[in-house]
């Protein structure tokens, strides 16, 4: 028989037992509807909780192993050397010297085909227009030996363009140009020669009429267009000597009627270039048709026979 002091040492362990049991079977268990909240008073017993470890190494089978070639590495485009849009859209001009103290200009903007350009030449001034493809191709009589092309564009490119001009000391020339449309013209009567008759040229003149060639320069269908007549003879054109009288005249039109116009005269004799201004008031409209003559605006040239 067990001692009193065993037994009564196990009934407290198995009452402290079955306490901890009924409390924790409460505690795991919603309550059920109606049900008091539990007795907070009752002791809370904790207990650590042991967290499985984690696994241990396991040992990868691999099987049915199939080799396959790499992809092939992207082949590399072949390196070009392509032109920036800026440079591919620039303006550039070129002039080649010509006979009779002449140069061959050419500018061209790929861009800005159709653009007004404006081209300067030691004091001569007029505009065109662009191409189709964007260029621009004319002979311009030169004032200088080394004889300086500027292309200027409406968008603001520009460009230069140089020749060198060898006889340059063989030709004179009479230069007439004027803004708008005012009615100008440059008229040379060699030796005398009546209006109409041979020896009169003028940009209406048949070609081969006269001794001198004269050429006009601008597009008269541009917007306030800039326009050069000029007007080139050669030194030794001829056995004749003589006199060439040259004039400047405007013709009254209803554009031109009741205002004042302005032009510029340009004139190179034996190599030197000079220039005079002019600015008039033209009549009122019911003059329209005739013709104001400017008889000193340039001087008559004179022809040394050979």
């Amino acid at each position: 028989m067990l001692p009193k002091k065993v037994i009564r040492t196990s009934a407290l362990t198995l009452a402290c037992a079955l306490s901890i049991g009924a409390y924790m079977q409460f505690s795991v268990q919603a309550p059920e509807v109606g049900q008091q909240e539990r007795d907070t008073t009752l002791p809370v017993i904790s207990a650590a909780v042991e967290l499985p470890g984690e696994p241990g190494p396991t040992r990868l089978e691999i099987e049915n192993i199939t080799l396959t070639s790499a992809p092939a590495e992207p082949t590399a485009e072949p390196w070009t050397t392509e032109e920036e849009p800026a440079a591919r859209c620039a303006m550039v001009a070129d002039a080649v010297a010509a006979p009779m103290a002449m140069a061959e200009l050419t500018v061209s903007a790929p861009c800005q085909a159709g653009e007004r350009v404006t081209i300067h030449h030691s004091g001569i001034s007029f505009s065109a227009r662009l191409d189709d493809t964007g260029r621009f191709q004319s002979s311009v009589p030169a004032l200088a030996e080394t004889a300086v092309f500027i292309a200027e564009a409406g968008s603001g490119l520009g460009a230069v363009a140089v020749a060198q001009v060898d006889d340059l000391d063989r030709v004179d020339r009479v230069v007439l140009q004027w803004i708008g449309n005012s009615g100008f013209e440059i008229h040379a009567r060699e030796f005398g020669a009546a209006y109409g008759s041979a020896g009169h040229l003028w940009h209406g003149a048949e070609p081969g009429a006269a001794l001198g060639h004269l050429m006009r320069l601008g597009d008269d269908s541009l917007l306030a267009p800039r326009i050069a007549e000029i007007y080139s003879l050669p030194r030794a054109a001829s056995d004749r000597a003589g006199t060439v009288t040259m004039t400047a005249e405007a013709e009254v039109t209803g554009i031109n009627c009741g205002r004042d116009i302005a032009a510029q005269a340009l004139q190179l004799r034996d190599g030197r270039l000079s220039s005079r201004d002019l600015v008039m008031a033209m009549p009122d409209c019911s003059a329209e048709g005739t013709f104001l003559v400017l008889n000193n605006l340039v001087e008559d040239l004179k022809i040394a026979s050979n």
